[in-house]
């Protein structure tokens, strides 16, 4: 098929470890995600590479769920999720028009930002939220805007989960419900309002989703080995580099 000689055989590698990438991050290391974003808008350039990661994400949202689906905690899913779908549709509408290296910095310097209050707030030894609900709509809307424009909202959820200290599979369990719901909110509008998912992109991730789901389940073996304590230190580091990447990418 046309889709397959149009891109080369490194191109194509460069991709199934995008997708790989993906399983390894939804099975727990958050903050790894943006290396298969950065990866897949070389490949694919940054807008169209949305609409092919989207369903490889679902996919992979469906394979966390479906394994630390007994993890979740629904009371703060319920906190999140009308702040992050907000989020998604301002995204939709500014999305078009947004010059995109603005955007990335920006995202960067908030992000790295956010990680350093996150570092101050852990040293406070406090589990509670800073002041409250604003704290969550903002980290909900910020997740929900960045996933829209660029599949890039780990860094946030992240925070605001590690703020709380939550446990690793509790961590993993919640975020992966949120995500699920949130990514299948975001395909209507990559197929009728942006059409970054179409016939063309579904054929690229069908020869992706192998990757994903190897991914996930070395990710998997690979938290199970990891204790909460450098878990939560793990992912801050992530997260932190993930802001980094961003702002030179």
């Amino acid at each position: 098929m046309q889709i397959f000689h149009s891109i080369s055989p490194l191109y194509w590698l460069l991709s199934f470890f995008a997708a790989f990438m993906i399983g390894v991050s939804k099975a727990g290391l958050r903050g790894i995600d943006v290396a298969n974003v950065t990866i897949l808008a070389l490949v694919f350039g940054s807008k169209a590479s949305t609409g092919v990661a989207l369903p490889l994400l679902c996919i992979a949202d469906i394979l966390a769920v479906s394994y630390y689906n007994r993890h979740a905690d629904w009371k703060h899913f319920r906190m999140l999720l009308p702040w992050m779908i907000f989020g998604v549709l301002i995204g939709v509408f500014v999305g078009k028009n947004m010059d995109e290296k603005l955007f990335k910095r920006l995202m960067a310097t908030i992000i790295s930002i956010a990680v350093m209050i996150m570092i101050w707030w852990d040293r406070r030894k406090s589990d509670k939220l800073p002041s409250g609900h604003w704290f969550s709509g903002l980290l909900g809307i910020s997740a929900g805007f960045t996933t829209m424009l660029g599949n890039l909202a780990g860094a946030f959820s992240s925070i605001y989960f590690l703020v709380l200290r939550f446990p690793k599979n509790e961590f993993i369990g919640t975020v992966s419900w949120l995500f699920l719901f949130i990514n299948l909110f975001k395909v209507p509008f990559h197929v009728f309002s942006w059409k970054t998912i179409q016939v063309e992109s579904l054929m690229k991730d069908l020869v992706l989703i192998p990757g994903v789901i190897l991914g996930f389940f070395i990710g998997v073996k690979i938290v199970k080995k990891i204790h909460n304590d450098n878990y939560r230190r793990l992912i801050l580091i992530l997260t932190l580099l993930g802001a980094v990447i961003i702002f030179f990418r």
